[in-house]
């Protein structure tokens, strides 16, 4: 009988176990195709929200020399893993990553994706899913080369097929948690059928989008791994609600029965895309009137029966609206009343956000905490508080910091430096139409890990008009006066604060007329390790020996007080108090060794 309860608890310990590791995100992970239906997956998801305007950032000039320069040149910081894993502190499910994957790319004609810039999006992919995120990868508008499929259909399938071809192989091992999207919103074209001018043309726009779709559907079924059985995401008609639930618009032919639907919403277009009034309409401030609603509720409405009724998975891969000329109350109540609209019918919504938007990348947290949480309430998700993971930070107000000769500004450091953030105001005399600058944090000494060589170096940054923060990194390297980069740390107990350079269409040599005004430095620290108790060793020196009782009873003679970590060696018995019980067991402790 006891042989069998023992049995029955192994066993059930062992799925419980298996439970959890099977629920979680691993990349590389071939095992990790679960035998879910697409419905259930999109269902898991929760609500997400895009990484826009970072990895899909493109344009002639780019000096395009790195991925990082592509990255950053629509606003955004350096993607970092801290900034990722934030997404999921905030509740959210999926994070949707826009690509534009003919960054860098070879003008051969060869449609050969950049090995650096392939790296960059798996390394951004490898973060969202250790972070226990969903993610979505795609091909998005990419200098929109997919708008002259009508006049150059050879050669765009061409590149097309090749381009998911060489995605396919990348993420083919990657498990169910990474899902592949067909493309953004171009698919569908003016120069067909224009909508609001008759029906000419218009079986042939959906009869190419149909054929794209079903493409895309055919070249990841072929290609190995688990690709054969990866949940797919299908783009609607432009992505509008109206046009993909048209009966032109048909689903591609899935073997494996794992594709959903993707739409986005930006409706009104008046108030969720106009910030000024443009010549096809009036930008409206407000919205939330019983009309607006109605018509939010009819386009799901028509969604959820033209698709979720019919077992075909949607997500809303964007929703929106811009903050400019709005009212603010408008904007919350459109944001909650599309995620809700979406949610409530058992669809996903991804919220379309880019740098400076709804989420600090910054910071690695929402803007709106009001948001964040009745976005998470509809969703019932959990935000984490920013700091339960231990990291500690120390805010340094400018006015309060002493200037060195040189007349930059003393900043104290200490410990696992891992970011700091750097509050100023950024201001043109002149009115230039751009300007900008940069400075850095310096250090009279780091310290190389393998050589103990020590070393003058610094950490750079550079900063915009308008901007209010920048961000920096440290990751573990530091470059030397040759630009030589070590794996080191920083060895002295200040920085300094410098402005190094600035410029504007003014004065583009030297930004005379350029201010920058520095008003606080935030540091962030890791947590600290806490070390693991060992039983016994009351002085903690590493040895567990009679000296440990002698400490043992003057603490509890009340002659000496015990640090933390010498408390926790001496409660052998683990019941947070130290008494002549753990004596005892100390003594008895040593006559076994």
């Amino acid at each position: 009988m006891k042989l069998n309860k023992m049995t029955s608890l192994i066993t059930s310990l062992a799925m419980i176990v298996i439970c959890i590791f099977s629920s979680a995100p691993a990349v590389n992970a071939e095992l990790n195709m679960r035998d879910i239906t697409t419905m259930e997956l999109v269902s898991d998801m929760g609500i997400g929200i895009n990484l826009g305007n970072t990895l899909e950032a493109c344009g002639d000039w780019i000096d395009g020399k790195s991925a990082e320069s592509y990255e950053t040149a629509w606003g955004s910081p350096v993607i970092t893993k801290e900034m990722i894993q934030g997404y999921k502190d905030a509740g959210f499910g999926v994070l949707r990553i826009p690509v534009a994957w003919s960054n860098m790319m070879a003008q051969d004609g060869n449609y050969e994706i950049n090995k650096e810039y392939m790296s960059r999006v798996t390394q951004v992919v490898d973060w969202t899913l250790d972070a226990g995120l969903y993610a979505i990868v795609n091909i998005h508008w990419d200098n929109g080369w997919v708008n002259t499929f009508p006049d150059n259909k050879d050669e765009c399938m061409k590149r097309y097929t090749k381009m998911w071809t060489q995605i396919c192989d990348n993420f083919k091992d990657y498990g169910d948690y990474l899902m592949f999207e067909s493309q953004n919103e171009e698919l569908g074209w003016d120069t067909l059928w224009n909508r609001w001018a008759g029906n000419q043309g218009k079986t042939e726009s959906y009869a190419l989008v149909n054929e794209i779709n079903q493409k895309f559907v055919d070249v990841v079924r072929s290609s190995g791994g688990n690709n054969p059985k990866r949940h797919l995401l299908i783009s609607g008609y432009n992505t509008g609600i109206d046009v993909t639930c048209d009966s032109l618009f048909v689903m591609p032919d899935d073997p494996a029965g794992r594709c959903a639907v993707s739409v986005h919403y930006y409706s009104p277009s008046t108030f969720a895309i106009l910030e000024e009034d443009a010549d096809w309409g009036k930008a409206q401030s407000t919205w939330g009137t019983d009309k607006e609603i109605s018509d939010l509720n009819n386009e799901m409405d028509m969604m959820k029966s033209t698709f979720v009724d019919k077992g075909i998975p949607v997500i809303i891969g964007e929703y929106g609206c811009p903050t400019k000329n709005k009212e603010p109350e408008s904007v919350y109540k459109f944001l909650t009343s599309v995620c809700k609209a979406a949610f409530s019918r058992n669809m996903c919504p991804v919220l379309w956000d880019t740098p400076g938007g709804r989420y600090d990348r910054i910071e690695c947290k929402m803007v709106d905490e009001q948001l964040n949480k009745a976005l998470c309430d509809i969703a019932g998700s959990t935000i984490k508080q920013p700091g339960s993971d231990g990291t500690t930070s120390v805010t340094y107000q400018i006015s309060d910091l002493k200037k060195s000769s040189t007349g930059g500004y003393i900043v104290p450091v200490s410990g696992d430096l891992q970011k700091a953030i750097i509050n100023l105001k950024v201001t043109s005399s002149e009115n230039s139409g751009w300007f900008c600058g940069g400075g850095a944090l310096t250090f009279g000494s780091v310290k190389d890990l393998s050589t103990s060589e020590t070393f003058w170096s610094n950490k750079t940054f550079n900063y915009d008009g308008g901007k209010e923060k920048v961000l920096i990194n440290f990751d573990g390297t530091f470059n030397d006066t040759d630009d030589n980069v070590h794996q080191a740390k920083i060895d002295c107990n200040q920085a300094e604060l410098v402005d190094y350079w600035r410029s504007s269409e003014k004065y583009p040599e030297g930004g005379d007329d350029v201010n920058v005004e520095y008003l606080s430095i935030t540091l962030y620290y890791a947590a600290q390790e806490t070390p693991a108790a060992v039983p016994g060793d009351v002085d903690c020196n590493g040895t567990t020996n009679s000296a440990d009782v002698v400490s043992m009873i003057q603490y509890m003679l009340g002659k000496t007080t015990l640090t933390d970590d010498q408390l926790k060696n001496a409660d052998l018995n683990a019941d947070s108090r130290v008494t002549i019980i753990d004596l005892i067991m100390l003594k008895n402790l040593l006559l076994k060794a």
